[in-house]
């Protein structure tokens, strides 16, 4: 059961790397935590019917962002207490450049993929 009340960096302490903890539900989806060190790279995610807000607690990240028209990569890099939006529909993964814990709020679904450009496999 999650709490109303809680505090990101205590509830990311107690995880292990690349553990996600769900804090609390919030929509259709939900607000959480999870910390990973320097070198890691994510798998590519995307939220169909909502955009996602990150915001890195401590440490360095960058977040590539792929445009649903099927334009270059925007990279977005994000520093200790910086925050960013990623739009509804675009692809988007994390490579974490120093130890970073991260509060994420993602109010809907999330379809992942490991293809080097996923929107390529959208029709499949």
């Amino acid at each position: 059961m999650t709490t109303s009340v809680f505090d990101p960096l205590v509830e990311v302490e107690a995880l292990e790397q690349l553990e996600f903890r769900e804090l609390a539900g919030f929509n259709e989806g939900a607000v959480g935590v999870f910390w990973a060190d320097a070198g890691a790279t994510g798998p590519w995610e995307m939220h169909p019917d909502c955009e996602e807000f990150l915001m890195v607690l401590d440490g360095e990240v960058e977040v590539e962002i792929l445009p649903e028209d099927g334009g270059p990569a925007e990279v977005r890099r994000l520093r200790s207490g910086a925050a960013t939006v990623v739009p509804r529909r675009c692809w988007h993964r994390h490579t974490i450049l120093k130890r970073t814990k991260e509060l994420y709020l993602t109010p809907g679904a999330t379809e992942n993929s490991d293809a080097d450009d996923p929107r390529s496999n959208a029709d499949e």
